[in-house]
């Protein structure tokens, strides 16, 4: 586990919160909650929702409008599908209205982004592979293909979650080898913006960059 000294403003830790698209990506949200605990203040809603929840938590609920200026970072943890497409220019403002909630600088807003299904992003704990995850039979055999390994797999579950996420080292190595090569494709390049990540959720090719957001709790 990562760990850093602390200080007086939050133990010197970073305040993260996080909206999840399912229950989930909840489940593994609370693993990064325990694992980075003396690095990092992770905290999700209890319901699920993303842009929309973001924008209404923000805006009217004083658990996040009367702290927004102690907030370093927002993150969106979330399936890239083609139907969603439509929606980035909303989400988009919304994240941009986001980062300039602190009133001395931008709240940092990272997209946790996993093709077609996050049992995807569970998989590369396992193996490297890049299956088409587009359709809805494609994304059921990804799950069925997970529980190959991990025969007691349930979505949302915390606890088969957690012992699946301890192998994140594994999936960090294959996920950003798979990133690497989408320079290949046309990807703009590995750096972590908007154009990069709009370029990835309109092409919906098979990615998850979920790596990125333990990268760097793990440099804290």
């Amino acid at each position: 586990m990562a760990r850093r000294n602390v200080g007086s403003r939050g133990d010197g830790k970073r305040i993260i919160r996080v909206f999840c698209e399912g229950e989930s990506e909840q489940a593994y949200t609370e693993f990064l909650k325990k694992e980075f605990r003396n690095v990092a203040v992770i905290n999700y809603p209890k319901e699920t929702g993303l842009f929309e929840r973001a924008e209404d938590r923000f805006n009217k609920d004083p658990q996040y409008r009367d702290y927004k200026d102690v907030i370093d970072e927002v993150w969106f943890f979330y399936d890239v599908e083609t139907k969603d497409i439509d929606k980035l220019n909303e989400r988009y403002r919304i994240i941009k209205k986001l980062r300039k909630l602190r009133s001395d600088k931008d709240i940092c807003v990272r997209l946790l982004m996993t093709s077609g299904c996050i049992e995807y992003w569970l998989m590369l704990h396992f193996k490297k592979c890049t299956p088409s995850l587009k359709t809805v039979e494609e994304k059921n055999k990804m799950i069925q293909d997970l529980k190959k390994e991990e025969h007691l797999y349930v979505k949302g579950n915390k606890e088969i979650t957690a012992n699946i996420a301890k192998n994140y080292p594994r999936a960090i190595k294959n996920a950003k080898s798979i990133m690497k090569n989408l320079l290949y494709d046309g990807m703009p390049c590995l750096d972590d913006n908007d154009l990069r990540n709009e370029w990835l959720q309109r092409k919906c090719v098979t990615f998850s960059n979920v790596y990125e957001a333990i990268e760097f709790l793990e440099k804290l």
